[in-house]
């Protein structure tokens, strides 16, 4: 089958071929119809010693099952429309019963240099880590899946509640998904920092009430508020520098939700965290009823992420869109469709 391979830090990916995968006993084998390229993968990709020499990624997937092992769970059959976790964990363990298959001791990762991601035309998948697309949702939405969950259990981990505000730092796809969700749970107000101009339109859309362009204007913002700042700060990139500038931002007993994830070395002053009580919460990924409720809210037509997807290519020009996002700018969510 074709898949885009990584190769090297310094070299565009590649697309060949490479062998089909073959489904363990509790296993699906999907036909990917759509990926979203994620910030995760392109940070990776990147960093030297990253990732692995022929490391496929890709875990924002969505398909139709073409082959399912003999043990499977969830009683998926040939044909059937899925997303789901991007891992397949033991299935066995109290993780892997309750959904947090994230936290599974023996968890596989999917697209990170241990299973084949989904920038292929085909995907291993945990059956359990499997969840079935409803009628309403098509492939593009189902793709958009995985990134909205990670917003999601973002929002969770905060104890966000009604009436407080928030601020969001970066309005790439997981700060457009913190962003809505913060508005779906009731923020009162939700301010977000980003310099791309169109990414700032899409927070709009997304349920922003106030964007700026960066940590200075910010902080104009949030100095005129009575509080001297917002209930929470998300967190949204995963650069060095952003911790302490969250820390810098933050009001006193403030709480600071770490979303984006930083592959680098990063330092702040604990002391300035000290002195204003603040709360430091990271996060990770999502739990597999984040899935859930997110398809259920996408199908009810209660939430509308498509405002993040700025364009859509094959696999064959995967690796140029994939060079390009490298670079900042106002393209957000981008989609393959093998």
């Amino acid at each position: 089958m074709q898949a885009a391979v990584f190769h090297a830090s310094d070299r565009p990916l590649v697309v060949e071929e490479v062998p089909e995968p073959t489904p363990g006993p509790r296993d699906l084998v999907v036909e990917v119809k759509c990926c979203g390229i994620c910030g995760s993968d392109l940070h990776a990709a990147s960093l030297p010693g990253g990732l692995p020499k022929g490391c496929v990624m890709g875990h924002e997937f969505a398909g139709e099952v073409v082959e399912v092992g003999g043990e499977a769970t969830g009683g998926f059959g040939i044909g059937d429309r899925v997303t789901g976790i991007p891992g397949i964990g033991c299935g066995a363990c109290a993780a892997c019963l309750s959904g947090d298959v994230m936290h599974c001791p023996e968890l596989v990762i999917t697209g990170l240099g241990q299973l084949p991601g989904a920038y292929a035309q085909y995907l291993r998948v945990g059956s359990n880590e499997a969840v079935a697309l409803p009628e309403a949702i098509d492939f593009r939405l189902g793709a958009l899946v995985e990134p909205l969950a990670v917003g999601l259990h973002a929002v969770n981990a905060a104890g966000l509640a009604p009436g407080q505000e928030v601020m969001v730092i970066g309005a790439g796809p997981i700060g457009l998904a913190v962003t809505l969700w913060a508005r779906f749970l009731g923020a009162r107000s939700i301010l977000v920092s980003e310099p791309a101009r169109g990414r700032r339109a899409m927070a709009t859309q997304m349920g922003a009430t106030e964007v700026v362009d960066g940590a200075a204007s910010a902080a104009a913002c949030l100095a005129e508020k009575p509080r001297g700042g917002v209930d929470v700060i998300f967190e949204c990139v995963g650069i060095p520098g952003l911790l302490a500038q969250c820390v810098d931002l933050a009001a006193a007993r403030s709480k600071v939700v770490v979303a984006g994830v930083c592959m680098q070395p990063d330092t702040f002053v604990p002391a300035a965290a000290v002195i204003k009580e603040l709360q430091l919460q990271f996060v990770l990924a999502y739990e597999k009823r984040d899935f859930q409720l997110t398809l259920d809210m996408m199908a009810s037509g209660r939430i509308d992420p498509r405002p993040m997807v700025t364009d859509r290519v094959s696999l064959g020009a995967m690796p140029e869109a994939f060079e390009a996002l490298k670079q900042p700018g106002d393209q957000c969510k981008v989609l393959v469709e093998p």
